[in-house]
């Protein structure tokens, strides 16, 4: 096989004045994000139902119940593609959701974190067992749609805030928006050849082996992070009983015309 193209050859004192001039870059970088931050905490926020039901592994609770009595939830909310084997299920969705491991992070900062699936929880629970994820897990009832989703999609993220018995949204976002719950982009971003995905800008001769349709997040067939648990002989039978979904490729992947 023909060995990928590689950056120029320099000296170290060459090598660090190029990078010292793009430090310069991602500082502005890192304080506009900053910036954005400060921007986001002035947002008004929504009211919410907070009798809204989800349904947890105990059964049905409401929305308030879900915060498990801290001030600020972060929901994940995770598409489902209900009567398909665990191969079909979401792949962007797979990919944001298992990158979330250490939630004491979050809840000292009195923040709880939870995925709110859209498939029926018997069947969604059960790949969340064969993945091995530990977040909280609740499915959404059809009856919730209306006001959680309120005409969004599932692979959206949303942020909500406690007063009492109240429930307020704050913030959501969908598509790229999403990348901060990816550490695996971060890191890809800082290596040579990037995340080797066909949008990039990237000089002639990299490695671009990555469609932005889904493609990125599967790996022959399956979403990339199922084959090492089926290589630790974990189960991954969901179970499912009712008709397939006749529609199931992923919607929450990012896209490069997206800001």
């Amino acid at each position: 096989m023909t060995a990928p193209a590689a950056p120029p050859l320099a000296d170290r004192e060459t090598w660090q004045k190029q990078l010292d001039e793009l430090r310069l870059r991602e500082k502005a970088h890192t304080r506009e994000g900053d910036a954005i931050a400060a921007a986001r905490r002035r947002l008004p926020m929504v009211e919410v139902d907070p009798t809204t039901r989800l349904v947890g592994a105990d059964g049905p609770v409401p929305l308030l119940d879900v915060f498990e009595g801290r001030t600020q939830l972060f929901a994940s909310y995770h598409m489902w593609h209900t009567g398909r084997p665990a191969a079909d299920q979401c792949e962007g969705c797979t990919f944001f959701t298992g990158q979330v491991l250490e939630l004491s992070y979050l809840h000292s900062r009195d923040v709880t974190f939870a995925v709110f699936c859209q498939g029926p929880f018997e069947e969604s629970s059960r790949y969340r067992d064969f993945m091995g994820w530990q977040a909280p897990w609740y499915s959404v009832p059809a009856e919730s749609l209306d006001p959680l989703v309120a005409g969004r999609a599932f692979g959206m993220k949303a942020c909500y805030l406690r007063q009492g018995d109240r429930v307020f949204e704050t913030y959501w976002t969908t598509g790229r928006g999403c990348e901060a719950m990816a550490p695996s982009y971060g890191l890809l971003d800082m290596t040579v050849y990037g995340r080797q995905e066909d949008w990039e800008n990237s000089p002639e001769g990299w490695p671009q082996r990555f469609r932005t349709d889904g493609d990125q997040f599967r790996l022959d067939g399956r979403p990339t992070s199922q084959w090492s648990r089926l290589a630790a002989d974990r189960d991954d039978d969901l179970g499912s009983t009712g008709p397939a979904d006749s529609e199931h490729h992923c919607h929450c992947g990012s896209t490069p015309t997206e800001s």
